[in-house]
């Protein structure tokens, strides 16, 4: 099992206890991930052997003089139990909450981390089980801190969206591993292929995702809309926006808080948005805006 590591000589060398954290994070993501079906096969250790190896150089370091010795002996007989995932968890998990580096991270932005490393770890077979899918709803599904955050309310929603009618069907999967491609950075992956990734996502394309049942504020918030509403016309719902404190623009900005995407009147449209203004959330939200996409059916109830 061999990788050429100086394709991946622009990684950050680990010198801040924040990248440390960041680290230790993605594994304890990684480890839940690949456990998620209950069964660690060969291509599974072989992600986790290359997270060692690219943090190996540093193993004189803490908290890698600790993880990485331990994780090596795990996988010295080619098998990691159920115990031996709990032992590594229970010294990564010691290790970002020690003094020295909670105060670098809260608990989102570990959370966040960690969601990403589990989304690696569930596609470190490339294989996506149904179960894996369930098991990832749980885990965000017990997340309502999380509600707000990118990219939490596009990876909840979508799985909401596929698992509404019971069944998981193979393009549904498809839909997922091309969205999960993503929040993987294929140069720090053994198993994951970038061109597999882009051939994927040509095939599966999400334009935007609504939050689900998010909490709405009006006072002092900016409301922006698009599409057309099956309820009231665009001026209408400014001047609703507007009595209850909020203040409303046509346009998304930086100062947008909320954008309300009408449905047309087809329930359809509850998860699947898409248009010029989503387009420019969605990038506000993965440079760190905290703008949210919020469903016109959402918006009216909580009217």
């Amino acid at each position: 099992m061999t990788k050429d590591y100086h394709e991946v000589d622009d990684y950050r060398t680990f010198t801040a206890p924040a990248e440390v954290h960041k680290a230790v994070n993605s594994l304890i993501g990684m480890l839940n991930g690949v456990q998620f079906d209950n069964i660690v096969n060969q291509q599974e250790l072989s992600e986790i052997i290359n997270w060692c190896n690219l943090h190996r150089r540093l193993q004189r370091k803490f908290p890698f003089s600790e993880i990485i010795p331990l994780i090596d002996n795990a996988l010295s007989d080619n098998i990691l139990t159920e115990e031996e995932i709990q032992d590594i968890l229970w010294l990564c998990k010691n290790v970002v909450h020690h003094d020295g580096f909670n105060t670098y991270y809260d608990i989102v932005t570990s959370s966040l981390q960690q969601l990403q490393g589990i989304i690696h770890g569930i596609m470190a077979d490339n294989i996506l089980h149904e179960s894996e899918i369930n098991q990832l709803y749980v885990w965000m599904d017990s997340r309502d801190f999380l509600k707000g955050f990118y990219p939490f309310d596009e990876i909840y929603s979508l799985l909401i969206t596929v698992r509404r009618d019971g069944v998981i069907s193979e393009d549904e999967k498809n839909l997922l591993k091309a969205y999960f491609g993503n929040f993987i950075d294929t140069r720090m992956s053994f198993n994951v292929n970038a061109f597999e990734n882009t051939e994927l996502q040509n095939r599966y394309s999400i334009g935007g995702i609504c939050a689900v049942c998010p909490e709405i504020e009006f006072e002092d918030k900016v409301f922006s809309f698009t599409g057309t509403s099956g309820r009231a016309k665009r001026k209408e719902i400014a001047e609703i926006i507007t009595n209850m404190g909020g203040s409303f623009n046509n346009n998304v900005t930086l100062k947008t808080d909320y954008l309300i995407v009408g449905n047309e009147g087809n329930p359809c449209w509850a998860f699947s948005c898409y248009g010029r203004k989503v387009e420019k959330a969605v990038d506000l939200r993965k440079n760190g805006s905290s703008i949210v996409i919020v469903h016109e059916n959402d918006f009216w109830d909580e009217v």
